[in-house]
């Protein structure tokens, strides 16, 4: 039973396959739901078909979630090889990216998710490794399908701006945060987090008490990142925004600073119950 991993190709369907489990080796448009179909789901469509030298395979599909503020992809498969009849469990990793009218919108690895950006139809393309358990498939390939996704963009409940947009060499610029919530569901806890490019020699500092530079390093170091700033807020709440005003300092060499917001919503005694939004990247000239 071979082991050593395979480069695979991209295999039009084959009456070696067991093809019931997939549509020709390129996934083809998935059916568009229904118009009131608006909920938060997983749609999955039929990818591709992998097959190594000593005919090893893999049947690939991808899936994407929608309706909430990220796109979740996976990529199931079944594979086995026909040497034996024992079924396999299979393990797939590695990389995607979606594209709608041709421009990509969202990436990552796999599985993975990114920003849903919006109801469409989306070109996926994965790049995916696909193992079996035990180990007989080891296979590599590019598959890809459309999936038509339905739902809605969940309306931002947070947002953050700030009042500069650049920063510059060899020079300290005051930038202040406005962090709003244009909610009535959780309460007013958020997490505002701004990071320099490590190594750049900048630094952000502030006189705010809810800020701390972070602590790294094992107890009992006291060493803290001077290029990064965590700020804890309390008292957010629509119709009335909480500000952080901070100052960066850049040396001769360019960073960029970007901002990240953490929020609770409702639900406080479930796990998984906040969010993390991006916020405003502050540039270097």
């Amino acid at each position: 039973m071979p082991t050593r991993p395979t480069i695979l190709r991209t295999l039009i369907a084959t009456a070696a396959l067991p093809l019931a489990l997939v549509s020709p080796a390129w996934g083809g448009a998935s059916a568009p739901a229904a118009a009131d179909d608006d909920v938060p789901a997983t749609l999955c469509a039929p990818a591709g078909a992998l097959r190594g030298p000593d005919h090893q395979w893999a049947v690939v599909s991808l899936c994407a979630g929608s309706g909430t503020p990220v796109m979740a992809v996976s990529a199931p498969a079944a594979c086995g090889y026909p040497a034996t009849k024992a079924r396999y469990a299979c393990r797939t990793s590695g990389t995607w990216t979606a594209a709608r009218n041709g421009v990509t919108v969202a990436s990552g690895t796999l599985p993975g998710s990114g920003e849903y950006p919006g109801p469409g139809t989306y070109e996926i393309t994965a790049r995916v490794r696909v193992r079996s358990a035990p180990a007989a498939v080891d296979l590599i390939g590019t598959v890809h399908t459309t999936l038509t996704l339905t739902a809605p963009k969940p309306r931002a409940t947070h947002r953050v701006v700030t009042d500069r947009t650049t920063l510059r060499r060899n020079a300290t610029t005051t930038v202040t945060y406005t962090v709003y919530r244009d909610s009535d569901a959780g309460d007013g806890n958020a997490r505002l987090g701004l990071i320099a490019r490590e190594g750049s020699g900048a630094r952000i500092a502030t006189d705010d008490p809810r800020c701390v530079n972070p602590l790294v390093g094992r107890y009992p170091a006291r060493t803290r990142l001077s290029h990064s700033l965590d700020c804890a807020l309390t008292d957010l709440q629509p119709g009335h925004p909480d500000t952080v005003r901070v100052r960066v300092t850049l040396g001769s060499v360019c960073s960029t600073v970007v901002s990240k917001l953490g929020y609770w919503m409702p639900r406080g005694q479930d796990l998984y119950t906040g969010g993390m939004l991006a916020g405003p990247t502050v540039d270097c000239v």
